[in-house]
């Protein structure tokens, strides 16, 4: 695999602006690790660090004790929950902790966003720029915590919360300043627009018929 260029060297990176990868789920629903799944050539880890990698950098990819990996480019930091079952709000207190000697800010994702496109991310990041401490897209009926860009001083809040024993994500929206994104104020961008305008960035594969479906657009052929 490819490692990504140096700052610079790639258009459309947003100065300032991490990623951080959470992949430490026991993935119940898929039957096997998502990391590994097989999508257009490369696991589907790699892809998504290679689709964020246009619009960010550092990269963290954040695994549970001693998961096993595909392997990933040089310069891609890895690190490791503390402990196992505490949820995306360990793994984003431990992604932003990691990129905050880096960086102001990350964009936050999952390793089973298949269609994740960098116009979305440098979207959120310039929703979320010069005010609120995250900007969070909300879309079907809810909100979309793991396809959102934070301060990484939020890293505290989540720190807090996890020491009272609070593992939703809502209530970190509620001690940080947020900026909610519904789909017509994300695709008032004409980059995104025309890049993603089902916003496909926001869906995740949980089951293998949802990876199916997933492979099946991929390939071009129509979903069902």
């Amino acid at each position: 695999m490819t490692a990504p260029a140096e700052d610079g060297e790639r258009a459309g990176r947003v100065a300032g602006l991490a990623g951080v990868v959470l992949c430490g789920g026991q993935s119940r629903r898929m039957g096997r690790p998502k990391a590994w799944l097989p999508f257009g050539g490369e696991a589907l880890l790699q892809r998504v660090v290679r689709r964020l990698g246009e619009a960010a950098w550092p990269i963290a990819v954040v695994a549970a004790p001693g998961q096993a990996l595909p392997p990933l480019p040089d310069g891609v930091l890895l690190v490791r929950d503390p402990v196992e079952g505490r949820g995306p709000m360990q793994g984003i207190a431990v992604g932003l902790e990691a990129v905050a000697p880096l960086a102001e800010r990350a964009v936050v994702t999952s390793t089973d966003a298949p269609f994740l496109h960098p116009a979305l991310v440098r979207r959120l990041a310039e929703l979320q720029a010069g005010g609120p401490a995250i900007a969070v897209p909300r879309a079907d009926g809810r909100h979309h915590p793991l396809c959102a860009v934070y301060a990484c001083s939020v890293r505290g809040e989540a720190a807090a919360l996890l020491a009272e024993g609070q593992l939703r994500l809502t209530t970190l929206f509620e001690r940080a300043r947020t900026r909610v994104a519904g789909p017509e104020l994300l695709l008032e961008d004409p980059e995104l627009r025309a890049a993603d305008p089902d916003l496909r960035s926001l869906r995740n594969v949980n089951t293998p018929e949802e990876y199916a479906a997933a492979l099946r657009e991929l390939y071009g052929a129509p979903p069902g």
